[in-house]
């Protein structure tokens, strides 16, 4: 009688006891896709779409929310949790049982299921737990009240800040596990009294209080190397862009879900018409061994996380995102996808640092893309101290602010023209490697290419020895006899007003190094601009 008991209890233990899997669950449509995209205002900020328009990136079914009659009809199933969605991939990210999950091919909505588990052929009850993903960046070195001399210098983007390219302008959508005091700490009270700080989302929590949960401050500490300042003591790499700051990580456990977080908020950014994302995080290993990434895995297309960051790439934005921590056991996803500018680390001395995970042949580009200080970093932490950490957690947002500051100075340029231009400027261009990548960007070096590009040969008018150091020269076509030349610094003021022949050679020894503008009026006052930097 008692085993009849015994197995009668076991027949009532409820599905959401068995075991709990991780799966994505694809729709087989959308709702009114066609008038959404000739509409695009329903479902995309207006920045964004200048932003797709400007670098002629198209408006199309993946931009349109998934049908939330489908999601809801998910999340009342016996035994399921709805955690995410994703409109790119029109799938949403669930947790429940095997057989529950399963069930959901009832619904003829849905398409198909993947679990995280690629073989689900054997339910295992061991739990590996990972190691604290952040142990090497909450590791203290002796810290110092010095400032962030070294690590902006390595990268030379001090350079584009005496031309006032501090990241004015730039969106940057900061993807972490948490981000307390960051709405009360001097360090970041520059961006917020200038309305530069848009707030954000926890997306594990579901709200919009992104500063409640104080369970980690890993966030706060990245966005510093960015956008802190404290006069004469630090200044991060964009001080004036402005910033989203979105959670993403739970950095208590490492699950699938994770992944499902990042693609929902990269989806966000794109909308709100973000032009960087910077992730300081990287998947491999779960709790849960049988949801892992096996190092073949990490190919740039497999994960859903790198699918998801290559469509963000597609979509327009730069992505950055630290190559890892893992060292010789490789780089982690997304970090391994072709569209995201991953980032290792070095030392003070631009030497590698060990713990910076290395790429190997497995992915499809050069990884990492470069480097910068990872290594006993500057960053601010919670309580406003100035602080040393390490990790590519820090390398990435160093860089991610440089480029801000280099779209900038540079709008018109895509984001895939912006990345080939830091690595066309980084010391190790010619010879890569697995452990540096192309090496240590030159920002100024990035910016005196672009214009010399950008400014010969327009209208058959050619400038030449620019970047200027004491003579400009500019020659006018055959057919053209006389013209007009300006030149007026980036407030407008006119600098110099001359007429000039088919050959002129201009003496700009005089004028204070940075931007001014060239203009070129003919007698029919058709005008040719050019921009000029001078040294």
């Amino acid at each position: 009688m008692k085993k009849i008991l015994i197995v009668l209890i076991l027949l009532k233990v409820p599905s959401v006891l068995l075991a709990q899997e991780h799966a994505w669950i694809y729709f087989t449509d959308k709702e009114n896709v066609t008038a959404s995209i000739n509409n695009p205002l329903t479902i995309l900020t207006s920045r964004a779409i200048d932003r797709k328009t400007k670098h002629n990136i198209s408006i199309d079914e993946r931009d349109v929310p998934l049908n939330e009659s489908y999601k809801s009809q998910i999340e009342l199933s016996s035994g399921i949790e709805v955690k995410a969605k994703s409109k790119w991939f029109n799938a949403v990210h669930v947790i429940g049982s095997q057989s529950d999950i399963n069930e959901l091919l009832n619904f003829d909505f849905v398409a198909s299921i993947d679990f995280a588990d690629d073989s689900m052929n054997m339910i295992s009850n061991q739990i590996n737990h990972s190691n604290n993903k952040f142990e090497i960046e909450e590791t203290f070195v002796n810290f110092d009240y010095g400032n962030t001399q070294n690590q902006i210098d390595m990268i030379n983007v001090d350079d584009l800040h005496v031309l006032d390219y501090t990241g004015d302008g730039i969106i940057i959508a900061v993807l972490d596990s948490g981000f307390p005091n960051v709405n009360t700490m001097n360090a970041f009270e520059r961006i917020r009294d200038a309305g530069r700080l848009f707030g954000g989302y926890d997306f594990i929590n579901r709200t919009a209080n992104i500063y409640d949960y104080t369970g980690n401050n890993h966030g706060t500490k990245v966005l510093s190397t960015m956008a802190g300042y404290v006069d004469n003591q630090f200044v991060g790499t964009a001080p004036d862009a402005s910033y989203y700051v979105f959670r993403t990580e739970e950095a208590e456990q490492e699950t699938p879900v994770e992944e499902s977080y990042w693609v929902e908020a990269a989806e966000r950014a794109d909308s709100l018409g973000v032009d960087i994302i910077n992730t300081s995080l990287g998947y491999k290993g779960y709790d849960n061994p049988n949801y892992s990434h096996s190092s073949s895995d990490l190919d740039g297309n497999s994960a859903f996380i790198t699918r998801g960051a290559n469509i963000a790439f597609e979509k327009g934005l730069l992505l950055v995102n630290s190559a890892g921590n893992s060292g010789a056991s490789g780089v982690n996803a997304p970090a391994d996808a072709a569209g995201v500018f991953s980032i290792g680390a070095v030392d003070e001395n631009g030497i590698y640092a060990s713990f910076s995970s290395v790429g190997s042949a497995i992915q499809p580009t050069q990884k990492p893309d470069v480097v910068a200080r990872g290594k006993s970093t500057f960053v601010i932490g919670p309580n406003d101290l100035i602080i040393q950490n390490s990790g590519t957690s820090f390398s990435s947002p160093i860089m991610a602010g440089a480029l801000a500051c280099l779209m900038q100075a540079l709008p018109d340029f895509t984001n895939a023209q912006i990345m080939q231009l830091v690595r066309e400027s980084s010391n190790q261009f010619t010879l890569p490697d697995y452990l540096l990548g192309y090496g240590i960007p030159d920002f100024g070096a990035s910016l005196v290419t672009a214009l010399s590009n950008q400014n010969n040969n327009q209208d058959n008018i050619v400038v030449s020895s620019n970047p200027v150091k004491v003579f400009l020269d500019v020659r006018l076509p055959n057919n053209l006899e006389t013209a007009q030349m300006y030149v007026v610094d980036v407030m407008g003021k006119m600098i110099i007003e001359k007429s000039v022949s088919q050959f002129n050679r201009i003496n700009l020894q005089d004028l204070a190094s940075g931007i001014y503008f060239l203009i070129i009026q003919t007698e029919d006052l058709n005008t040719t601009s050019f921009k000029i930097l001078k040294e």
